[in-house]
């Protein structure tokens, strides 16, 4: 076992850290590197980097198999993903969303002129709450999005019944989700439009890259065209549009990280069940469950710190920093305290009491297939030495 000491032991004597290197959360996952220089030189061979090329189109191709959907339409990354869905859905006025999420869902309205109007979350899930959608509901309204925070699903039929309801649209920020399903169905197919990310610290990545999933046909012409500039041919634009293209690259990238994706999610399902095991029975500690009759890619392992805990959650981060461990206290203090959205709702806490609550007590733990052997007992150690429990 390493040596673990408190933040106050590193004031006191200055002994070196658990691990000389840190551990960070979302670090990247590499799959097989014989299949990715394969691809690349093949790439470099056809001369072809960019502009909707042959390993990009198989990459689409493979992802909409995968998740059961027509239409993969692959870009740079996440939020252009999300921003030209937006757009391509014709979002206008306001859009709920909830407020515990990656700062890019806000961004990726607000950049566009757009409201972003944070409603609370079910602390059971922390996931949007549909009633307390239901109540931030205005004429101004255009539509929803739903996050699948940390790959497990939104109660995306009570969001539709609201959206229809309303005749709203809904879509959904799936950035965490690949690979994880609802009901025996893959995350993709909900709602209007679902957005992935494949960035570098996600369970499976491109390097850096997103895509819009989608059955409508128009839906994804639509996109199409606008991730190009709106070109239909080599001096003919039909629509308006920006720069949101994949490279080659990064294609090549995913198609060998999907080689070994099942392998990546056995990994990371080893490293919940032993985080569960590490942290059962402890008081005011829980790691947040997923549903064994779903599949999950168990990419967060996300530790809810209690009442009951002798410490609070900002001192157990502390203590893991102290010892190299970078744990993140995602996702904190949520949207509605970030800029711009604190100085232009200075009051919405008022009506985010579940999101504040959540946001205070959360803290995510390293995982991935690049964890040491010894990290999770390690990190079990630092936690449970500082709650007085060893």
């Amino acid at each position: 076992m390493k040596s673990i000491r408190t933040t106050a032991d590193l004031a006191i004597n200055g002994a070196p850290p658990a691990y000389a290197e840190p551990l960070h959360v979302g670090r990247p996952n590499i799959g097989d590197r014989g299949t990715f220089l394969r691809l690349a030189g093949e790439m470099f061979d056809r001369h072809w980097l960019s502009n909707n090329g042959p390993l990009v189109r198989e990459f689409e191709s493979r992802i909409a198999a995968r998740l059961g959907v027509k239409h993969c339409v692959a870009m740079c990354n996440g939020t252009i993903a999300l921003e030209i869905a937006i757009r391509a859905l014709g979002l206008t006025g306001e859009v709920i969303i909830p407020s515990y999420t990656f700062i890019a869902t806000a961004h990726a309205l607000h950049w566009q002129g757009i409201t972003p109007v944070f409603a609370d979350i079910d602390p059971a899930t922390h996931n949007l709450d549909p009633e307390a959608v239901r109540r931030m509901i205005t004429p101004r309204t255009s539509g929803i999005i739903g996050v699948h925070l940390w790959g497990r699903a939104a109660p995306v039929d009570a969001l539709q019944v609201v959206a229809d309801e309303h005749g709203i649209q809904l879509m959904f920020d799936a950035a965490h989700a690949f690979g994880c399903s609802l009901q025996g169905r893959s995350i993709g197919g909900f709602g209007r439009a679902e957005v992935l990310s494949f960035h570098a610290t996600k369970c499976f990545n491109t390097f850096e890259g997103g895509a819009v999933v989608t059955d409508d046909d128009a839906l994804a012409e639509a996109m199409r065209l606008m991730r190009n500039f709106g070109f239909v041919d080599f001096d003919k634009v039909i629509h308006p549009g920006t720069n949101g293209k994949m490279v080659e690259v990064c294609a090549a990238m995913g198609l060998a990280n999907l080689e070994s994706f099942d392998e990546t999610i056995a990994t990371n399902r080893r490293n919940y069940l032993a985080y569960r095991a590490a942290f059962a029975g402890l008081p005011g500690l829980a790691v947040v469950s997923y549903d064994e009759s779903e599949q999950n890619n168990y990419h967060y392992v996300v530790l809810e710190v209690g009442d009951e805990c002798p410490v609070g959650r900002d001192a157990i981060v502390a203590a893991l920093h102290a010892e190299n461990i970078l744990a993140r206290k995602y996702f904190w203090p949520g949207c509605h305290q970030m800029k711009p959205y604190r100085d232009l709702f200075p009051h919405a806490g008022m009506m985010l009491p579940e999101t504040q609550r959540v946001a205070g007590r959360v803290v995510v733990l390293p995982s991935g297939t690049t964890l040491p052997g010894d990290a999770i007992n390690v990190i079990a150690a630092v936690i449970t030495r500082l709650c007085g429990i060893a």
